[in-house]
């Protein structure tokens, strides 16, 4: 019999991570919320983190003792801390930098993408889909829906501060040329 894991937000629940990380701002991000999650995607937690060590600390005392547990703090730019740990037959990524959480790259793909995707609908979901099961990451999946060149995390940066006429416009082109987003921006 095929095992099916719970929502996202029943892993959330049962986990009470959002209680956890209640002190760092914990913002979910990712496919789950966005309807575009695949087998293999994971659950992100964006959290600002005023004191690296503080956090780091708090992370280690409630979740060390979870399934493949890990913990890392990048080298260099923001030096930011990464947790990761499996529940519920989900991978949760936890993500603490010093900026608050609606300054953080991984937030503002997250809040571009839904704008796309509540302005684009059905069809721009459904192309997203196809490319994620063919195995690309979001940011890349949605880069190359749009025929977006260069690189993917910049590009859909960059869609941020557009306006829902400014997507729209990019949209509406997209569709008028569907062959502007097959295969680019794999990363």
């Amino acid at each position: 019999m095929e095992r099916h894991r719970c929502s996202y937000e029943q892993a959330l629940r049962e986990t009470r991570l959002l209680e956890t990380l209640a002190d760092f701002d914990p913002h979910i991000a990712g496919t789950p919320p966005l309807g575009l999650d695949v087998p293999e995607s994971d659950i992100d937690i964006l959290c600002q983190m005023p004191d690296p060590l503080l956090f780091a600390a708090q992370i280690w005392a409630r979740l060390s003792a979870c399934d493949t547990f890990s913990m890392h703090q990048w080298t260099g730019g923001r030096r930011t801390i990464v947790a990761s740990f499996r529940s519920h037959d989900w991978l949760f990524g936890i993500f603490g930098d010093r900026r608050a959480v609606a300054e953080q790259e991984g937030w503002r793909h997250f809040v571009v993408e839904q704008r796309l995707l509540r302005l684009g609908g059905q069809m721009l979901k459904e192309s997203i889909m196809r490319l994620r099961y063919s195995g690309m990451k979001t940011e890349p999946a949605f880069a190359a829906a749009l025929g977006l060149e260069g690189d993917p995390y910049e590009q859909m940066l960059r869609l941020f501060d557009e306006t829902d006429d400014q997507l729209k416009a990019r949209l509406l082109r997209t569709r008028r040329h569907p062959h502007r987003g097959r295969g680019r921006a794999r990363r």
